[in-house]
């Protein structure tokens, strides 16, 4: 991109001239092919959560969470209720669309409409969403809400510089690393070192195909395993952009 500079020479952003502030987020649902995303409402998914969430019998998922773990279905209930209100998070269920059931959540946060950013967070995959082609699905449809429906111009994924599992899926979803932010978070009385990542609304089109295609059907043979690689895709989608 062309490089703009003021009247008096000094280098300046280039202009938005066609920008206007996109709306915050609707709770309403998503629909996909292997999963469903549905505004979390305690009545609804709370107990289906909790039942998925103890199949996690370590209790792993809650180590880089600011939440959990919680002593009871009651306690895990009361957390629910209140992150269903409010306008920031937006927490949505994600539910199977084979069983009808809710198996992980997640959230648009840190919304950030006159900026155009926003960031995703907040996600608990259980282990009947863990490595499905609805976790990947599910963020998917965040993705294409944020972008296509909103018209934000940045999606952030953020985590615990200790988080390998989640650095791992950022890249496999085609985000960039941006940097490390040190001594960023005091999180259960310890130190977070916080890792960035993002998309941007002009990388989006050719992520979006890149998910589409491996989302498609015919990548997926009768025993379910994948022809073609997210990771493969996304990367080749993003390379040319961020050379």
């Amino acid at each position: 991109m062309s490089e703009h500079r003021n009247h008096l020479g000094q280098p300046i952003g280039f202009p938005l001239p066609e920008w206007k502030v996109p709306p915050r987020p609707a709770r309403t649902p998503m629909q996909g092919r292997f999963c469903r995303l549905e505004p979390l409402e305690a009545a609804r998914h709370a107990d289906q959560l909790w039942d998925a969430i103890q199949l996690d019998r370590e209790g792993r998922n809650w180590t880089y969470l600011p939440v959990g773990p919680f002593d009871g279905a009651a306690a895990f209930r009361a957390w629910a209720e209140t992150a269903s209100v409010g306008d920031d998070p937006v927490f949505f269920a994600i539910v199977d669309q084979a069983t009808g059931r809710a198996i992980g959540y997640a959230s648009l946060m840190r919304i950030d409409p006159r900026n155009g950013v926003i960031e995703v967070g907040h996600i608990n995959y259980t282990p009947p969403l863990q490595r499905k082609p609805a976790a990947t699905e599910a963020m998917f449809l965040l993705m294409r809400r944020v972008f296509d429906e909103l018209g934000y111009r940045r999606y952030e994924w953020k985590c615990d510089s200790l988080n390998a599992p989640s650095r791992a899926a950022a890249a496999r979803l085609g985000f960039a690393y941006e940097g490390l932010f040190r001594h960023n978070v005091v999180t259960k009385g310890r130190n977070r070192d916080t890792t960035w990542f993002s998309i941007l609304d002009t990388e989006w089109p050719a992520l979006e195909a890149a998910f589409e295609r491996w989302l498609a059907p015919a990548n997926f043979a009768a025993d379910g395993s994948q022809r073609e690689s997210l990771s493969e895709l996304t990367q080749a989608a993003v390379a040319p952009l961020r050379a």
